[in-house]
């Protein structure tokens, strides 16, 4: 079970001095420094060392933010975090209150979990995962179940291998429902007939696919990390693309894509299809300071109305941790919609002081 330290006053008073966005290493001098800040505003990134293809859900009883991340390795001697969850009240500080899996489901002889996708699902918290190994031929996704965003997350198993539904790479899973119907939306790089991000129908619980072959191709295969947005009367598609964890030499970026139909087509600005390769509207890429963005969150909206983005970067001072993962930071940055679509400011990360979202 994992410790919710905020039920003990000097848990929550020491880590309101180790928190608040600091890496696990900032008290040490010769580590990352966190930013300073002025009342009301954040400076990126909100959290370090890593928190990697984050997903970002509101508990609707507390209030509170918790975002979780692939299983890494933040070379702060904890070991491997097997999906790591934090916790926010703004979306700017961030504490680590403990991770998914105790264990790790065994329903794969090997492999990480990665790029989970949590949500809050007929009362219940469902976290989609992935079970893969860097250049898998199989890798799969499983799905479990917690009655609280801290968990604990029972595994119900596999919903499928990447053999079992003819789609190579098969990653990223990403939850969508609409008028009661529950769809998986998942897919990554690939140069295979088969290749691309696909969508499928999920039974009534969400805890299967009743038929297999009854997926939907939405993007080529030269994306990953599917989203999809709803706003007014268009469905947003992002995505990523280029290389996620070669250190201060990622080459991730996000584009961005919109269809009338939750299924698609998904056409970019330009009005070509992203089921062809090469397609898509450049929405954020890296800077002279942050390398490789993506893997972004669903959007998040303040009590403005203001749209947040949540995705990680790399410091290109600071590449990697020690264990050698990629020290993919968590990014927090404001979107603006122009003639339907969304823009970040500059169209890359913020490193200057922002103002906070808007949270009563």
């Amino acid at each position: 079970m994992v410790l919710n330290v905020f039920a003990y006053p000097f848990f929550a008073f020491f880590l309101a001095l180790i928190g608040c966005g600091k890496s696990p290493d900032s008290q040490n001098p010769n580590g990352p420094q966190p930013p300073v800040r002025e009342e009301g505003t954040y400076v990126n990134p909100v959290f370090e060392p890593i928190l990697a293809d984050p997903t970002v859900i509101r508990d609707p009883e507390s209030g509170y933010f918790y975002a979780y991340g692939t299983q890494d390795d933040w070379g702060d001697g904890q070991g491997s975090r097997l999906i790591p969850i934090l916790q926010s009240a703004n979306l700017v500080d961030w504490q680590v209150v403990g991770q998914a899996f105790s264990t790790k489901p065994v329903w794969k002889s090997n492999g990480g979990l990665w790029a989970p996708d949590v949500n809050r699902v007929d009362g219940r918290y469902y976290l989609y995962y992935a079970y893969s190994t860097w250049g898998d031929p199989n890798p799969g996704i499983g799905v479990a179940v917690a009655e609280k965003p801290t968990g604990p997350f029972i595994d119900h198993g596999k919903l499928f291998t990447s053999e079992e539904v003819d789609v190579p790479n098969s990653i990223d899973a990403f939850y969508f429902e609409e008028d009661g119907k529950k769809h998986l939306f998942w897919g990554s790089f690939s140069n295979a007939p088969t290749q691309g991000t696909y969508a499928i129908t999920l039974a009534d619980d969400g805890l299967s696919v009743p038929d297999l072959s009854q997926k939907v191709k939405i993007a080529a295969g030269d994306y990953e990390a599917v989203m999809i947005h709803k706003r007014d009367d268009y469905y947003y598609f992002f995505g990523s693309k280029g290389s996620c964890c070669d250190g201060a030499n990622s080459q991730y970026h996000v584009l961005v894509a919109r269809s009338k139909d939750l299924m698609g087509p998904y056409l970019d600005r330009d009005g070509r299809p992203i089921t062809d390769r090469g397609n898509g509207t450049l929405f954020i890429k890296g800077n002279e300071r942050i390398a490789g963005p993506g893997h972004n969150a669903r959007l998040i909206a303040d009590d403005e109305g203001t749209d947040w983005f949540l995705y990680h970067g790399i410091d290109r001072n600071k590449g990697k941790v020690s264990s050698g993962a990629s020290r993919r930071m968590l990014m927090l940055d404001r979107v603006t919609w122009r003639d339907g679509w969304p823009e970040i400011a500059g169209g890359t990360p913020s490193t200057t002081p922002q103002d906070v979202p808007v949270f009563q």
